[in-house]
């Protein structure tokens, strides 16, 4: 199971919301690169990055903040937020980020999701972020009516390498993910698939591991790793 402690960038800070609203914004560290040495020295592999930024204005903002870190760290890096054109997932790519994560651009266009799968073999993961089983974009402030597991039904061939599923109703909340919506997209969907939104205890994470199914490939973790209701020690050991 792969663990992804999270950095959501904005105003190159490192913060985390709750339920996506921007008006809950909370400040863990004003140095993003501090926080990703803190993540290096307890000696996670990989690391979730997330350009809040960039998911609102639709562009690629903080990318000297994620730069730093690849050069500075050795993490296998996963990073969204505002990857709207090739030329920005390119850019990614060129300084070692592992995974490029789609989301809006995805959504809105699957021929540019699907060109994307066939000319960067096993790097597009896929965002997929949800309030009511429904997509939301734009760094969630923009809710369609498109349900998740149709839209993932129809791209569920063309290559995408992992799929990174949010409840935003439940993410910062504390409260634990929607285990079941994971559960039923992980098992309808055979694409690898990252929990995300709402770990709040090593319960959760232990419990993921227990009921895992297959294409469980791991979990974000963000607030709870910040306010240490998860001992990292422990997150080692499972």
């Amino acid at each position: 199971m792969k663990i992804f402690p999270a950095i959501d960038l904005k105003n190159g800070k490192c913060i985390r919301l709750t339920k996506g609203d921007f008006k809950s914004e909370k400040i863990y560290n004003e140095d993003p690169i501090d926080q990703a040495e803190n993540f290096s020295n307890d000696k996670f592999k990989y690391l979730h990055i997330i350009d809040l930024d960039g998911a609102l204005k639709g562009s690629l903002i903080n990318i000297k903040i994620i730069e730093e870190i690849i050069k500075k760290f050795n993490f296998k890096i996963q990073v969204g937020g505002g990857i709207r054109n090739k030329e920005s997932l390119s850019r990614l790519l060129d300084v070692g980020v592992d995974k490029v994560i789609l989301g809006t651009a995805a959504i809105k266009n699957k021929n540019f999701l699907e060109d994307m799968c066939n000319k960067y073999s096993n790097k597009i993961a896929l965002a997929i972020d949800v309030r009511d089983k429904k997509i939301a974009l734009s760094g969630w402030k923009d809710q369609t009516e498109i349900k998740a597991l149709d839209f993932l039904n129809s791209i569920k061939d063309i290559g995408v390498s992992r799929l990174i599923y949010t409840d935003i109703n439940k993410d910062g909340t504390g409260h634990g993910p929607n285990f079941k919506e994971c559960y039923d997209v992980a098992t309808n969907i055979k694409i690898p698939l990252i929990v995300s939104g709402g770990i709040s205890s090593i319960d959760d994470v232990k419990k993921i591991i227990k009921e895992q199914n297959k294409n469980i490939e791991g979990i974000i973790i963000g607030k709870a790793i910040y306010e240490r209701k998860i001992d990292i020690q422990e997150l080692k050991e499972i």
